[in-house]
């Protein structure tokens, strides 16, 4: 799969809005502020095709990136407090229209903060997850700023943490400053059958 052919083609902000899923689609989600944007950058190797901000709560619609036969989807991060009641509905309804509408989903990556415990929201996610039948991959973001005894710390209290729903998943560390964990992330992508 040749990432530099990645390009961004769409962002829809509400789920009557979604195009028809005509490709095998990859999405990411998480919390707001927990890097999801940094982490598609990273993957498909580019600076900023995904928009990174300082602010959480920035995505606030689906986002659709192209990279040869497949599409990358990066899903408004969940859990941000300071939005209006309108617009948790409208997140709530535009994520639930898009995991329910049989798209062909082949892989969810649910990033979780490693610094920090799995919050309520992580747990709900992988719950809706696993009622839906779809397939997912737990990704660590931010392991850089943990030193190595606190990151295998976490590993195994992310474990406990996570149950049932640490049983069958990979859970892949992740961080912007080398390319182990995008090169993991690559090779699931890569590895699926469509």
């Amino acid at each position: 799969m040749n990432y530099n052919n990645a390009q961004f083609e769409k962002a829809f902000g509400k789920f009557e809005q979604l195009d028809e899923s005509t490709l095998p689609e990859f999405c990411f989600c998480g919390r707001s502020n927990v890097g999801k944007s940094s982490l598609i950058n990273k993957v498909l190797g580019r600076k900023s095709i995904a928009r990174v901000s300082s602010k959480p709560g920035k995505t606030v619609t689906i986002n659709f990136y192209k990279v040869d036969n497949i599409r990358l989807v990066d899903l408004p991060g969940y859990g941000y407090a300071k939005v209006n009641d309108a617009e948790k509905q409208r997140w709530s309804e535009l994520m639930e229209g898009y995991f329910k509408s049989n798209r062909n989903i082949k892989m969810v990556f649910s990033l979780i903060d490693m610094r920090h415990p799995a919050t309520d929201f992580d747990l709900w996610m992988l719950d809706f997850l696993s009622q839906m039948g779809l397939p997912y991959t737990v990704v660590l973001t931010k392991s850089d700023k943990l030193n190595k005894t606190e990151t295998q710390n976490r590993l195994t209290l992310i474990k406990e943490e996570l149950g049932d729903f640490a049983k069958d998943a990979e859970i892949i560390p992740f961080t912007v400053n080398n390319f182990d964990g995008a090169d993991k992330i690559r090779k699931i992508i890569e590895g699926v059958d469509f």
